[in-house]
């Protein structure tokens, strides 16, 4: 028997309300995605971009990562939870995953048109220690990383939690890639001054 159109708004109101707040995650990435997407268009001319495979290793973990923290993974292995956060700890993650998405826009907009999604040097490209790149020299990566790590704690499974590990141990490769190629690419004095003086992803320690 076919349900009316009134039960079919029911059935899914009712499980979209089941699975609250952790939908909220879901939401919250989608429209810092579209954002980015939407902003990708914001940005200087390519002027040399690195081709070696040590350039794109980042990818791998990321792509795996990725496919971890997708729920179709956790229905597959008819994982359950480590743990339940209850509203209250779920929405305390979705405002640290927020608060580390808006800094990527901070980030993202402080370096202006020298932005990339991928490792590249843009024309007239320098080295920019201002604004959140005082605090960490890569904040883009830092504020990803501390949105996604929130996101597999809130999501609590073991394929989440290693899927969030894996994008973050992406990124920080990516990180490091992208610092030889901007050292050897920029003033390389100004960079290793730079680099001496602030740190790499995590605010308030030591620059290396």
């Amino acid at each position: 028997m076919m349900l009316s159109l009134s039960q079919l708004f029911n059935s899914v109101w009712s499980g979209w309300l089941a699975t609250w707040p952790t939908q909220l995650l879901a939401l919250i990435w989608i429209g810092w995605l579209v954002s980015w997407i939407v902003g990708s268009f914001w940005s200087a001319r390519t002027a040399k971009r690195p081709v070696t495979w040590r350039a794109r290793a980042h990818r791998l973990p990321i792509i795996i990562g990725g496919l971890l923290l997708t729920p179709w993974i956790a229905q597959l292995l008819a994982e359950r939870p480590l743990w339940k956060l209850g509203n209250g700890g779920t929405y305390a993650l979705a405002l640290f995953m927020v608060a580390g998405l808006l800094f990527t826009w901070w980030g993202r907009i402080h370096l202006g048109r020298f932005w990339s999604n991928e490792i590249t040097r843009k024309e007239g490209h320098r080295v920019i220690d201002t604004g959140p790149y005082g605090l960490v020299r890569h904040p883009i990566y830092t504020g990803l990383i501390a949105a996604i790590l929130a996101t597999g704690l809130a999501v609590g499974t073991v394929t989440a939690i290693l899927g969030a590990v894996l994008i973050s141990f992406g990124l920080s490769v990516k990180a490091r890639a992208e610092e030889n190629f901007l050292t050897s690419e920029l003033d390389p004095s100004a960079y290793e001054s730079y680099r001496r003086r602030v740190p790499m992803l995590i605010p308030f320690l030591p620059g290396s």
